[in-house]
């Protein structure tokens, strides 16, 4: 019952923010589940893969999806969440975490002020950038693998403060576009034997239910109360990277 509740809780926090639910997942499964880190990312990011399917899916049938944008980001994630995964037990992952919070604080605190950046305002972020786009689907496909994590944290920002999208559609855009680097990350570490099959049924149980209803909860919000949800989930998240040891 512990990981349905993990999963119920992270699926309806990924789905309401965009993101996919790792980053409260992997310490839920360390803290509450008792595995260890390693198979905490693995068996976290087969959920997210979960999360970004149902909640995606609850996004595109509100119209909340841009396909083309979640293409371009799918391409270049999925070419990089296998070496993400591969490389957990390669990489020295403390600096790259403290990099990775610096970003999401920066993130958090520009967030709240989309409308009043230069391009935002002039409305000329109505065309998105291909190669911005790529380039986010790279580096949230790596983090991806790497942390076990969605790659909501660097889509979600790139769609909205690089091209101006309401926060809604890029939440929605970012899921669809994690479904399948979520899955191959997860297919990844399966191999080196990082995803518990004992938890992840349950835990893929609760995902399900809790995404569903973070997704309809999502689309109920107005867009400035959930861009301020977000970049709170963001400077949160951001902090724990941080000054995590």
């Amino acid at each position: 019952m512990v990981a349905f509740f993990i999963g119920l809780i992270a699926g309806s926090f990924g789905a309401l923010v965009g993101l996919g639910g790792g980053v409260i997942m992997v310490p839920l499964l360390v803290g509450w589940a008792r595995l260890d880190q390693h198979r905490a990312h693995g068996t976290s990011l087969l959920a997210v893969a979960g999360t970004a399917l149902v909640g995606g899916t609850s996004y595109a049938l509100g119209g909340r999806v841009d396909y083309f944008a979640a293409l371009l980001l799918t391409v270049t994630a999925m070419a990089t969440a296998r070496f993400g995964a591969r490389y957990t037990r390669r990489l020295k992952a403390r600096s790259l975490r403290r990099v990775f919070g610096g970003f999401l604080v920066l993130t958090a605190l520009i967030l709240p002020f989309k409308h009043q950046l230069p391009h935002v305002a002039a409305g000329g972020a109505g065309m998105l950038s291909g190669l911005l786009l790529l380039a986010a689907g790279g580096l949230a496909g790596f983090l991806s693998g790497l942390l076990g994590i969605g790659g909501g944290t660097v889509m979600v920002p790139a769609l909205v403060l690089g091209g101006g999208l309401p926060q809604q559609l890029a939440q929605g855009t970012a899921l669809a576009a994690m479904i399948l680097p979520s899955l191959i990350g997860a297919f990844t570490h399966a191999r080196m034997g990082q995803v518990d099959r004992e938890t992840a049924p349950r835990l893929l149980a609760g995902i399900f239910l809790g995404a569903y209803a973070g997704g309809k909860m999502a689309l109920g919000l107005p867009e400035g109360i959930l861009r301020w949800i977000f970049a709170i989930v963001l400077l949160w998240t951001g902090l724990r990277y941080l000054v995590r040891r």
